[in-house]
């Protein structure tokens, strides 16, 4: 395939390592018998892999002028599709419609700067995923896998920690990119749970608590939740807290996904009533 310029625009480092290219493709673990998503193919490196399974194979690509170079490599064969458009932009569960009786699997090198977008969008069809394999920033996995009450805790690793087994597969190092960027790289499996892991009430209020409790982390958890949009007093989430167990003034990044649950079933529990 022709070389092309990586654009800074789009955030593109392309993966050039064919050991790397390997083990990710071992992770993805591709069959004839798969749907496989991949979003930024960029110049075909990783594609050339998955579609010599024989998957059925649907791209994503945002650089228009790489589009030529993927049809002519990919397009002519039975079951690829290269398609043009942002990831951030496309109406994705119509997308993963074009196979309605399977779920997908999914291969990503996530540009550094959307990567936690993508990662929500994500989120929002997590029923319709077999598996995600995903290349981030490292500093962005090591928030996806952190414990609660350190700095790498956040709301994206609670909201995606409730619906997926989220596991670190392995380290990538900048020399295994064109152009080499500043940062290390990490590849994450993401397996989407039959069942939310934990019940939380109403899912849309869940999400707005976390939210919420990490918007301004300094802030005590009472505080923090006043501007969450919650739609109740002080004093109902100040009772709901308290009947949690749950002192007001711990910030955030401190409850457990399980007490965030405990809360929102709590405050949920009070709409229904009142």
């Amino acid at each position: 395939m022709e070389k092309i310029r990586a654009k800074k625009a789009f955030g593109q480092n392309f993966l050039v390592d064919d050991s790397v290219l390997t083990r990710i493709v071992d992770c993805v673990d591709p069959t004839a018998a798969d749907a496989i998503l991949e979003v930024g193919p960029g110049r075909g490196a990783l594609t050339r892999h998955l579609v010599a399974s024989g998957a059925r194979f649907l791209a994503v690509e945002w650089d228009r002028d790489l589009l030529p170079l993927l049809n002519a490599e990919f397009g002519n064969l039975p079951n690829v599709e290269i398609g043009h458009g942002d990831i951030l932009r496309v109406d994705l569960r119509q997308l993963l419609s074009r196979a309605p009786e399977q779920k997908w699997k999914v291969a990503a090198n996530l540009p550094y700067n959307i990567s936690s977008q993508v990662l929500f969008k994500f989120l929002e069809c997590c029923d319709r995923f077999d598996r995600l394999v995903l290349m981030l920033q490292k500093e962005v996995g090591d928030r996806l896998v952190a414990p609660p009450n350190c700095k790498d805790y956040g709301a994206l690793t609670v909201l995606l920690r409730l619906h997926f087994d989220i596991c670190r597969e392995f380290l990538v190092k900048p020399g295994c990119f064109r152009p080499v960027p500043k940062v290390d790289s990490c590849v994450l499996r993401f397996t989407p749970l039959a069942a939310p892991r934990v019940e939380v009430g109403d899912e849309d209020l869940f999400r707005r608590i976390v939210k919420g409790a990490f918007n301004q982390r300094r802030k005590t958890l009472l505080n923090s939740l006043r501007g969450a949009g919650l739609e109740t007093s002080d004093d109902e989430v100040q009772s709901a807290l308290e009947a949690c167990d749950i002192d007001p003034k711990r910030r955030g990044e401190t409850l457990s996904l399980d007490e965030f649950a405990a809360l929102s079933r709590r405050l949920c529990a009070g709409k229904n009533l009142a």
